[in-house]
């Protein structure tokens, strides 16, 4: 005789509210920690985020130097390659200057001109000076020969006119009367004569005074350093040598050389951009904020950025220096016109400028054009 099939046990009715209570705590226990873990979240962000204004439209940015040359010229050497780190004052291009040589050698031989000029109107004063005395002791000599004339004279016009009033009488003969005033006519002619030469000495010695007073004019109260046209030569050979100096072509500031276009044998113009030089060790950083988001931002605070260059290892720390005068579109070629047409809000973004730490730049130098991670802590006044 078998014995019967074993069935399952059939489970009981109170196994099915067990169940749904273990259910239920592990679902409670669950919501527990999901809370706990959301409070903990929003302690943490209160505490170390709250006040934290972050954007990631931010670059780097820096006081670039356009290298031009100051003056026209064949290109004769290029000591300075792209990529390169140049020093203040390194010569990076040399131009021809063999005109500027001939230049300088112009205006040199015109300054030792000026200089005999003047040198030769300084003599000229002292021969002007020496022939207004000669011509004046010349008057002196023609107005004592004019006053013996005149002695003469009128010693000759009272004979004639004593003998010609007694002619009457006969006391005098017509011979001697004819003497008499022969004496007298000679005598006045004299007289004239003297008059004549005194004029002309007179005249001479004017002359001679009008060139000692031309040439004082010219070295009266300056020296040879100090005339105008000697300063005008030094100021032109001034100008020939600074045009000397400019043929070699040196850096205004320490920075990286960026965007090289200049060749050997290229003819450069004067003002033409030959290279850039990018200061590594003064960049900054323009962060684009949206409006909303300054609110509270203040120059002084700190900022910490992090660079996709470097990753989010290394943080580089910041102030916030000021805000720009305007936001993008604002000084866009085609700024936007809101006044027309259907309008729709667009939030604005201002551009916040950030200074490094040049610590920070030293260890990790950054590149003009970088993107950034910004954040500025608004909680610090």
């Amino acid at each position: 005789m078998t014995e019967p099939a074993a069935t399952p046990e059939t489970p009981t009715p109170a196994d099915g509210p067990d169940q749904s209570n273990r259910r239920r705590k592990l679902l409670g226990r669950f919501a527990l920690v999901l809370a706990v873990i959301a409070a903990l979240w929003a302690l943490w962000w209160v505490i170390t985020q709250r006040g934290r204004v972050h954007t990631d439209n931010a670059y780097v940015g820096a006081d670039i130097a356009v290298v031009t040359p100051l003056t026209s010229g064949a290109v004769r050497e290029v000591k300075a390659g792209g990529t390169q780190l140049v020093q203040k004052g390194d010569v990076l291009v040399v131009l021809d200057d063999a005109d500027a040589r001939i230049e300088l050698a112009s205006a040199e031989a015109q300054l030792a001109r000026a200089r005999q000029g003047f040198r030769q109107a300084e003599a000229g004063t002292g021969a002007a000076a020496a022939m207004v005395a000669a011509r004046g002791a010349d008057a002196s000599q023609a107005a004592a020969r004019r006053a013996a004339a005149q002695a003469d004279f009128d010693r000759a016009r009272e004979a004639y006119e004593r003998r010609r009033g007694l002619v009457g009488s006969g006391a005098v003969s017509k011979e001697e009367l004819d003497s008499a005033r022969a004496a007298y006519e000679a005598a006045r002619a004299q007289l004239n004569q003297a008059d004549a030469a005194t004029a002309g000495a007179g005249a001479t010695r004017q002359a001679a005074l009008g060139e000692l007073q031309a040439s004082q004019a010219v070295t009266a109260g300056v020296s040879v350093n100090t005339a105008p046209e000697v300063r005008a030569a030094e100021a032109r050979v001034a100008a020939a040598r600074l045009a000397l100096e400019r043929t070699v072509i040196r850096a205004p500031i320490t920075g990286v050389v960026t965007n090289r276009n200049v060749q050997v044998g290229q003819r450069l113009q004067m003002g033409a951009p030959i290279m850039t030089l990018v200061p590594l060790d003064a960049v900054f950083v323009d962060a684009n904020y949206k409006e909303s988001q300054l609110r509270k931002v203040r120059p002084g605070q700190k900022v910490e950025l992090t660079s996709d260059f470097y990753g989010s290892g290394v943080v580089f720390h910041g102030t916030v220096k000021g805000f720009a005068g305007g936001t993008g579109a604002a000084f866009a070629l085609i700024p936007a016109q809101n006044a027309t047409g259907n309008w729709v809000k667009v939030v604005q973004r201002l551009p916040v400028r950030i200074a490094l730490d040049p610590a920070d730049l030293k260890a990790h130098p950054l590149r003009v054009g970088l993107s950034m991670n910004v954040v500025i802590d608004t909680r610090e006044p």
